[in-house]
């Protein structure tokens, strides 16, 4: 074989090894977190990401909320954490979420009835923290809306119920419905005693505007992957292929022997 030959089929082969390089990459890029079938919202470019300048659905910029006022009874690092279930439980699920974000949706049809159950039995306490990262990465400010709406529902003592409307209710990932102030006091319908003259207020008037905004900072500062992002005890269990309703159950109900 001629030098010549040899040199055309070696540049050939190292061609043929970049494309692969580059396929490995790109797979990698699109690869996700899967938890029975549900896809993982991915985090964006740091630069595209963010709620701070983000308009609310009637025209009113986050940057303009005014003091952090953070919700009833929020507790955890800066209060950015929204309690459910009884402080005594052994187990302790941490879960960031975004109301937006369609993975988030799965979960919780999924894990939903199971949640409810440990917490009402005492078995496991559920730190709730919001995130807007949809808003970054698909423009518009649905997530901040309906994370200050969910605030504003702690804030009556009915957040659990609320929370499970929204993602109930979500829209198309596409559609950012839920930046219309008067669709989330319409969702708030649903919840028995919600629609009170001073949860319309907190929601239009976006009293938790700049406390959501600091627990989306802390959710990009917490160097996790994407939403949903649940922990159970401080461990990932999102990341656990092998995790089920069932599992999660088993694990809680474990450590409440223990």
């Amino acid at each position: 074989m001629s030098e010549k030959n040899r040199e055309g089929k070696r540049t050939a082969r190292e061609r043929l090894a970049e494309e692969r390089d580059k396929q490995k990459t790109a797979d990698k890029r699109r690869r996700v977190l899967v938890v029975g079938g549900a896809i993982v919202c991915v985090l964006a470019l740091a630069g595209v990401i963010g709620v701070l300048a983000a308009n609310s659905g009637d025209g009113k910029a986050d940057a303009e909320a005014g003091p952090l006022t953070a919700p009833s009874g929020a507790n955890g690092d800066d209060s950015l954490a929204i309690p459910v279930g009884k402080e005594s439980a052994k187990s302790t699920l941490t879960v960031w979420e975004d109301f937006r974000c369609p993975a988030c949706k799965s979960f919780e049809d999924g894990y939903r009835s199971t949640v409810h159950e440990l917490t009402e039995s005492g078995q496991l306490k559920v730190e709730y923290h919001l995130a807007t990262l949809i808003d970054g990465n698909m423009r518009g400010s649905g997530s901040l809306r309906a994370a200050n709406a969910a605030a504003c529902a702690q804030d009556a003592g009915k957040f659990p119920a609320y929370h499970d409307v929204l993602f109930e209710n979500q829209p198309a990932e596409t559609d950012d419905a839920y930046a219309q102030n008067s669709k989330l006091i319409e969702l708030a319908g649903k919840v028995d005693g919600l629609t009170t003259a001073p949860f319309k207020k907190c929601v239009e008037g976006g009293t938790h505007d700049s406390w959501v905004a600091k627990s989306h900072q802390a959710f990009q500062g917490g160097g996790f992957s994407g939403t949903p992002t649940v922990l159970l005890n401080g461990k990932n269990i999102y990341q656990d292929q092998t995790m089920t309703p069932a599992k999660l159950k088993q694990l809680v109900q474990q450590a409440d022997k223990a």
